[in-house]
């Protein structure tokens, strides 16, 4: 038997039930994950509130996960690995348990030089920098990344990824960074309020604006970010906040040649999210790349209370240890 948060019914925090429920059952080709350590997510909050309609319920929620192999292959069994899908507490069950299945071919070693907590911090936050900044747009060194959202997790992980390459970076946000957030060791300028970003950016650029705008904020700050491009500028869009539909003026897009991707890692299952973090595990064992801080941990007997706070905007990772 194992504990685990479960969703019955959608809602706040509060209607998370802590529950006792059978080891998760394995298939073919599964393996058997002792949950050492699970963040919890914004899109884990509204997963819980119902805002993702493909979820079904009853649900264990949760997406990113470190742990340890305790049924599978042999040569897994006692491996330290970490995980993260768009499938994961959405139409299977999730981390935010003492043990989840997963299949065998999404399982990934943990980096070395991270603990389990750190490694559980990466997921959602990494997948969705490198699926905009490398797969997306082909972010190449010497280019300008503008990120709107610098001071978060995604932004953080968008300009570690942007450094490792060779582009400049410019960080963007409402306020200050967290202290130890990593755009303040990687932005080449850092524009905090600005009352004019288009403005702000071309001065920052020499007047150019930047090839690419990473917009992790999104709606309402949509057609600023259009307007921070260069010619032929790439814009990133990835979250949605304020508004869904938003409006710009065609010609001057298509006079600048300017070129819109979205991206959304919840199209990606834990197998193919492993892949993503293969070709992540080298900067993190080189030093480029690390986990955005972490403010808190709970057990999951507190978890309901680390939803509110993720849920309120904490500045920090709030990660469930469900071993303790």
């Amino acid at each position: 038997m194992m504990r685990a948060l479960q969703i019955k019914t959608f809602g706040g925090p509060e209607l998370l039930e802590l529950v006792e429920l059978a080891d998760p059952a394995l298939g073919a080709d599964m393996a058997l994950v002792r949950v050492e350590a699970a963040s919890i997510n914004p899109s884990d909050v509204k997963n819980v509130a119902g805002a993702m309609h493909q979820t079904t319920l009853p649900r264990i929620p949760g997406r990113d996960y470190a742990g340890v192999v305790e049924q599978g292959p042999a040569a897994w069994i006692g491996a330290e690995v970490w995980g993260t899908g768009g499938d994961v507490g959405f139409t299977r069950d999730g981390t935010h348990a003492e043990r989840i299945a997963v299949p065998v071919a999404s399982l990934r070693r943990k980096p070395n030089g991270i603990n389990f907590a750190e490694a559980a911090s990466v997921g959602v936050n990494y997948m969705a920098a490198w699926c905009g900044v490398v797969q997306a747009v082909a972010l190449a060194a010497g280019e300008t990344l503008a990120i709107i959202g610098a001071g978060g997790g995604v932004g953080g992980a968008a300009a570690q990824i942007a450094h490792r390459i060779g582009a400049r970076v410019i960080g963007i946000d409402r306020a200050a960074p967290h202290p130890d957030a990593p755009i303040r060791a990687i932005a080449a300028q850092m524009i905090i309020g600005a009352t004019d970003l288009p403005a702000a950016v071309r001065a920052a650029t020499n007047g150019r604006g930047a090839d690419v705008v990473y917009d992790a904020v999104g709606g309402m700050m949509f057609r600023t970010a259009l307007a921070c491009l260069a010619l032929r500028g790439r814009l990133i869009e990835i979250a949605v906040t304020g508004q869904r539909e938003v409006s710009f003026d065609l010609a001057d897009f298509y006079h600048n040649e300017s070129r819109l991707f979205g991206v959304d890692t919840l199209k990606l299952d834990l197998t193919a999210s492993a892949k993503v973090l293969d070709a992540l595990t080298a900067g993190f064992e080189a030093g480029d790349y690390r986990p955005p801080p972490i403010g808190e941990t709970v057990k999951l007997s507190e978890a309901r209370e680390g939803y509110r706070k993720v849920a309120a905007g904490t500045s920090g990772r709030v990660v469930v240890t469900p071993q303790i």
